[in-house]
């Protein structure tokens, strides 16, 4: 009984840490975009939010090597606002699961202390599931997005003069593992959300029955 306890009591912040993890990994994934181009230097570009990367030969004392470029996404770039939002968008999602991560801590560790401040554990995890929600919410739409404007849309990004393909020059655009990684992400926070929802009303149960009890005791003593 008291294992299940314990894992039931620290099972929201596994999964919002596990969240938290995968928000990560997709925020500098490398492979938002991937587009294929018509160009013998250059077959493919691979886009992050934040760089972008492309193999290319070089010629190194007499024999070809091929070398991984990566450069800035920086104000040489044109973005478009709705890049600009989803980069914001995913920041947010981090920063949002990082603030859900310090609310659980605060409700484990009073749930620890001699006097359980009910209503105080109730506020954390009750913002804890409003932040994950919302948070879950910016990284579907952002994953959404970037794949809908990716595939229908040209106007996502404009490379900067000196990059060494052409928009004009693309073939096809690939599907990447952004998008369902976005969507397990999203899946694991809605998770955790409805673990911080079960907390809450197991709380709110074990307040109602504690205190007639205390009540009771109370009479005892008098």
């Amino acid at each position: 009984s008291n294992f299940f306890e314990y894992i039931f009591k620290f099972s929201g912040l596994i999964c919002s840490t596990s969240a938290l993890v995968f928000e990560i990994i997709l925020a500098n994934s490398q492979c938002w975009c991937l587009w294929e181009f018509n160009n013998k230097l250059v077959q493919f570009v691979s886009i992050g939010l934040w760089e972008a990367y492309y193999t290319q030969d070089f010629n190194i004392s007499g024999s070809m090597t091929r070398m991984l470029v990566h450069t800035p996404i920086n104000e040489t770039w044109y973005k478009s606002s709705e890049f600009q939002y989803l980069q914001v968008l995913i920041v947010w999602a981090i920063l949002m699961k990082i603030l859900v991560l310090i609310f659980t801590s605060v409700a484990i560790k009073i749930s620890y202390m001699e006097e359980p401040f009910i209503e105080i554990q109730l506020f954390c995890y009750k913002m804890s599931a409003i932040i994950l929600a919302v948070s879950s919410l910016f990284t579907l739409v952002t994953v959404t997005l970037i794949h809908l404007v990716d595939m229908y849309e040209q106007t996502t990004l404009e490379f900067p003069p000196d990059f060494p393909v052409k928009k004009e020059d693309i073939i096809k655009k690939h599907c990447t593992k952004v998008f369902p990684m976005g969507v397990l992400t999203a899946t694991m926070s809605l998770f955790g959300v409805i673990l911080f929802l079960y907390k809450m009303i197991s709380l709110t149960i074990h307040s109602r029955v504690r205190a007639p009890c205390a009540s009771k005791l109370a009479e005892q003593k008098a």
